[in-house]
């Protein structure tokens, strides 16, 4: 399993479309996420105060674009790229992200 915060409106939007592009996969050529272990860290140190988000829970077995591991800021930790658009029947769960970036999954 894999995850990604997005808003929900974004996600609205991409159900009705049946794929989610996410903001960074025309600019960057890839969709950010997260393993488990680092949901948390990102939820509350990039998404801290925000309203209206959620977290995708992705089936990695089911995206249809490829996944790559990979940390291309330099650090060690690796991250999971989709790249390319996301197949929604990929999305098996998604919960609400509190303003305050604490999540339980």
């Amino acid at each position: 399993m894999i995850y990604h915060i997005v808003k929900r409106a974004d996600w609205d939007r991409a159900r009705a479309m049946r794929v989610y592009m996410g903001d960074t996969l025309a600019s960057q050529g890839f969709i950010h996420c997260s393993e488990q272990h680092q949901v948390i860290h990102v939820a509350s140190s990039r998404y801290k105060g925000q309203t209206d988000l959620v977290v995708l829970c992705i089936e990695e077995e089911r995206i249809k674009a490829p996944v790559k591991r990979e940390n291309l800021e330099g650090g060690t930790e690796l991250f999971p790229h989709i790249y390319g658009p996301l197949n929604i029947d990929a999305v098996v769960r998604v919960m609400n992200l509190p303003p305050d970036g604490n999540l339980v999954i």
